[in-house]
């Protein structure tokens, strides 16, 4: 039975490139799919196409492709990836001006939009799913609006003869069912089979997760060759049964146990997981190992897909402000949390107006509060660091500015003080109807200077 070879090339838009090159150029990949998108970064990224009608996409995506294109080319491997974020048409440009100046000019990229609901989104009167609030106190805010699609505007893509697929908004393991269905013809209401390619979507889609990396925990949990920790890959049959590898001779690990973190990763419940594509059951999969470095996954099964579509809003929620500052040597506990006390009235005395305050200790109390406020006698350094939410930039500067007038006005012997400014960027979520956003695919040759019809 044919296996088709699929590696997880990135987990989030700043990892690191060099496990994806070696993918590429030892993998024997037929697909190197790279997942590059978290809730947060696409209403960033709408802020910036809003100030550059160019922007929008991946910053990491020419030295991505510029990295991995000549090996992928040369060896037939064809490449899945959701950089496109608020603009996937200018990321399928870019994509193609990298491949003309490598000598690619025969390239295929193809853009796949359609998840961009913000107009519809605006004129409804929907909640929100976490806080049940309604709209109608955010629209001012609000910055984007995307909704997960599934794999079906890649399969059209691939169906197109794309060598290259670049997304928006779509559902993690969508990026890696989507050439299980094109290359496999799986029909899309094959519930079982897009059950399981789910499955293989969800388990590669971090990356250097499922080698071991969010696995290792020295003394617990022992991960070899951290520091240069290989990708897996994984060998897809047309049942959708899979196993899991990497690179031969990478670091990391593939383990039944690292595997099975991975499977119960951000999924609620493990028996019916709601993707735009179907509904996944992972309760009755088992995981084996079958060799050195490579597991066995089987028996993840699929029912019916939801009906509505999430929909992820961006809106802007005021700025953070944050200063910090270190104490050392001997009293630095008591001087550290005089300095606490001391950044907390001062905020009071000058009117300070903040829906959120943090004053935390860091070695003392800044992961687990009081609960975790039992400092080692031997410890002799400690980091005060002060935060705070408010409605202005100026505001939050005098929190950063309190923090760093300690070098002068005591206790003693601050140093290494540091301030910053932030606008922040919230996340919540919407259900809508599935008719409100359809994949549009977009066919680009290498040195084009506009899309191509829309496929």
């Amino acid at each position: 039975m044919r296996a088709l070879r699929i590696g997880g090339g990135a987990g989030y838009s700043g990892d690191r490139i060099e496990p994806s090159i070696e993918l590429a150029e030892r993998g024997e990949l037929d697909y190197l799919v790279f997942e590059c998108l978290a809730e947060r970064t696409i209403a960033l990224a709408q802020q910036a196409r809003q100030s550059d009608p160019g922007a929008g996409f991946d910053p990491w995506l020419r030295q991505r492709m510029r990295a991995v294109l000549p090996a992928c080319v040369a060896r037939g491997t064809r490449i899945v990836t959701n950089m496109g974020a608020a603009h996937p048409l200018a990321a399928a440009r870019a994509c193609a001006e990298v491949a003309a100046e490598l000598g690619l000019p025969a390239l295929r990229v193809a853009a796949v939009t359609g998840d961009d609901v913000l107009d519809k989104v605006l004129a409804s009167e929907l909640r929100f799913e976490e806080s049940g609030d309604s709209l109608d106190g955010y629209r001012e805010r609000i910055v984007s609006a995307n909704a997960y699609l599934g794999a079906e505007g890649i399969v059209r893509a691939l169906r197109g003869g794309a060598q290259v697929v670049i997304t928006g908004r779509v559902a993690d393991p969508a990026l890696f069912l989507g050439p299980l269905v094109h290359e496999f013809g799986w029909a899309f209401d094959d519930w079982e089979r897009l059950g399981r390619g789910t499955l293989v979507g969800h388990l590669l889609e971090c990356a250097g997760q499922l080698t071991g990396g969010y696995f290792a925990d020295p003394g617990y949990k022992h991960v070899p060759g951290l520091a240069r920790l290989g990708f897996p890959i994984g060998e897809v049959d047309e049942t959708g049964n899979a196993e899991f590898s990497k690179v031969s001779g990478s670091g990391g690990c593939i383990t039944e146990a690292a595997c099975k973190e991975q499977l119960l990763y951000e999924i609620h419940d493990p028996a019916a997981y709601l993707q735009p594509d179907v509904t996944a059951d992972f309760s009755q999969v088992s995981v084996a190992a079958a060799g050195p470095d490579r597991v066995g996954v089987r028996g993840g099964r699929g029912r019916p897909r939801p009906d509505t579509l999430k929909v992820s809003v961006g809106y802007r929620d005021g700025f953070v402000g944050e200063g910090q500052i270190s104490y050392g040597g001997p009293g630095a506990l008591e001087r550290a949390l005089l300095a606490r006390d001391v950044v907390r009235e001062r905020l009071r005395i000058t009117g300070l107006r903040a829906s959120e305050l943090r004053c935390d200790v860091i070695g003392l109390d800044s992961l687990y509060g009081e609960r975790g406020a039992n400092a080692p006698a031997d410890c002799v350094e400690f980091r005060l660091r002060v935060a705070a939410r408010v409605d202005s930039a100026e505001q939050a500067r005098r929190v950063g500015n309190e923090v760093e007038t300690l070098y002068t006005n005591g206790p003693a012997g601050g140093g290494g003080a540091s301030q910053s400014v932030r606008a922040v960027l919230a996340v919540q979520s919407l259900l809508v109807p599935r008719e409100w956003a359809r994949a549009e695919v977009h066919a680009i040759r290498a040195g084009a200077a506009a899309p191509g019809e829309s496929a």
